[in-house]
């Protein structure tokens, strides 16, 4: 399975659960961590939880390896590592205070109208 493909599967799966502003960044020669970092918030702990959830029940359903999930009791930040392709599902009061999409300024975003249609 393609990079772009598992991206997709992580956008349709946050979108279900109606993630907000899903942002992707195209990671790759900027970062050895990923070759995408898939970016988006829900409005409280547990939309943030259940955002987090169905990414990991969808990849799993697609029998990708989720190789890591953390900050999920939390809720305020929670990672889930796909090998190339890593989620940040913020809490909205946390997305602007880590602001990633500045952070990374230097790396294009994907086009997702495409994946969101």
């Amino acid at each position: 399975m393609t990079e772009k493909e598992i991206l997709s599967i992580a956008v349709k799966a946050a979108d279900d659960k109606k993630a907000m502003d899903l942002v992707a960044l195209k990671m790759e020669g900027i970062s050895l961590i990923a070759d995408y970092f898939l970016i988006c918030h829900g409005n409280s702990d547990k939309q943030v939880q259940a955002i987090a959830r169905e990414i990991k029940d969808q990849a799993e359903e697609n029998d990708l390896l989720v190789k890591r999930m953390e900050g999920f009791d939390e809720a305020r930040w929670i990672l889930v590592d796909l090998g190339s392709v890593v989620a940040h599902i913020f809490h909205k009061d946390e997305r602007g205070y880590y602001n990633l999409e500045r952070l990374w300024g230097d790396a294009p975003q994907e086009d997702l109208s495409g994946v969101l249609q």
